[in-house]
């Protein structure tokens, strides 16, 4: 990040995010092939929280891209059989529905590799079922499996960053599905961004601004499971289905990365036999989001069991305990995963500011280096701004603090002493 963006943003409380009218009216979303700086893909995208597409030339030298793809384009099941062969993974079946989303299997690899070689030599289609091998974190099973290197435009990625900090978890996944296969209607895990890039094959998106999956929603409050099926032309089950925009359609081709922003709701077609490797990710740009969405979800967990707030000493964390269920994430592990945050940007500035090249080494991280102070500064300060909403959240306040390892008022002095201690120090560090 450069100084002019850290200067434009970092007196910003709320994101600016502007209307996204513009977008759905002229159906386009911006088509990147050139050199492009990360400060202006920080400006232009991150913020505002608008979608767009990366040419292939950001992902020509992968090597997936060239093991993992015949000279023909298709993918190489060979070459694919030899790396991973009886690795477990996970497949869908699209053509049955569990709740609003596809009921999954585990299986070898080779199992599901045999499945679709007879599923193309059937013409696209089996008495099995239309399977997707999808959300496999080969790079957590496999960690040396180095095939593809996060752009720089993705790579301040705070959610990654605390699970691997855990070392139980991440959200970067694999997803391998013939011609036919697709994901349903759904927003990203925690509201967070992604990005997804095509090794082979083509995908269709169906993109719906925030806000617009409200009009979608059934007579229930429920949204589709399917956003292009005809029942939600009935008026009578989806009252406000003819309120909404016409969402963005876009074709994604071999080598391409597209960025879905945070809260974007989507629907995902393999046009083609595809390959693409896909992250969620989250920082200090749409983290307000995730907040929003983690009281809202709580929220939620609250209205369906109030008839026993009266009834029950503990109700307050029994919701939590529940929404953590449902969504993945509480309150407690949030303010955890803030402190984590945190904690590396202080430690990489007071390196920095120290001069100190073996304090610099051991606190560098090649991402927080590559980034610079400024942006190190820059997610300091959004840290700072959620902390504090959750210091003035009559929910948080409920909670037992006593074990957390976070002390949000010790937390939030420490990030304010250290933005202050290298405010001067930031000119001194290359950009």
């Amino acid at each position: 990040m450069d100084r002019d963006a850290y200067h434009n943003c970092s007196s910003l409380v709320k994101m600016p995010r502007q209307s996204y009218e513009q977008l759905w009216s002229s159906h386009f979303v911006d088509y990147i092939d050139k050199e492009l700086s990360y400060s202006k893909f920080f400006r232009k995208y991150l913020l505002p929280n608008h979608p767009c597409m990366f040419s292939r030339r950001f992902t020509e030298d992968w090597k997936c891209r060239k093991q993992w793809v015949t000279e023909e384009g298709k993918p190489n099941f060979q070459k694919l059989l030899q790396e991973f062969d009886d690795t477990p993974v996970p497949v869908a079946n699209c053509n049955a529905k569990e709740y609003n989303a596809n009921p999954k299997q585990v299986m070898p690899f080779k199992e599901f590799i045999h499945y679709w070689k007879e599923y193309i030599q059937n013409g696209h289609s089996s008495p099995k079922g239309c399977l997707y091998l999808k959300d496999w974190h080969m790079s957590r099973d496999i960690p040396d499996h180095n095939v593809y290197t996060t752009p720089i435009f993705f790579s301040s990625d705070w959610l990654n960053e605390y699970w691997d900090t855990l070392e139980v978890d991440d959200y970067r996944f694999v997803y391998m599905g013939p011609k036919g296969s697709w994901t349903p209607f759904h927003a990203d895990v925690f509201r967070s961004y992604s990005w997804s890039a095509n090794i082979c094959g083509r995908k269709k998106w169906l993109l719906y601004p925030p806000g617009q999956e409200d009009f979608l929603r059934d007579t229930h409050g429920n949204l589709p499971y399917d956003v292009t099926s005809a029942e939600l032309k009935d008026s009578g089950l989806f009252p406000q289905f003819e309120e909404a925009c016409q969402p963005l359609e876009i074709i994604q081709e071999a080598g391409e990365i597209i960025f879905v922003p945070s809260g974007w709701h989507h629907q995902v077609y393999n046009l083609e036999d595809t390959i693409s490797i896909n992250h969620n990710w989250l920082n200090g740009c749409n983290v307000d989001i995730m907040w929003q969405f983690l009281q809202n979800e709580l929220s939620s967990v609250q209205k369906e069991i109030e008839e026993w707030r009266d009834t029950m000493d503990s109700w307050h964390q029994h919701c939590q305990v529940i929404m953590k269920a449902c969504s993945g994430i509480d309150y407690t592990e949030f303010a955890s995963f803030l402190k984590i945050v945190a904690e590396n940007r202080m430690a990489f500035l007071n390196a920095c500011s120290s001069g100190d090249p073996s304090d610099y080494s051991r606190h560098l991280s090649e991402t927080l280096a590559t980034l610079g102070p400024y942006h190190a500064a820059f997610d300091l300060q959004r840290v700072a701004h959620i902390i504090e909403c959750l210091l003035c959240s009559e929910d948080f306040k409920r909670l037992d603090h006593s074990t957390s390892s976070l002390q949000p008022e010790t937390m939030l002095q420490q990030i304010r002493d250290t933005i202050q201690s290298t405010r001067g120090q930031h000119l001194l560090y290359q950009e």
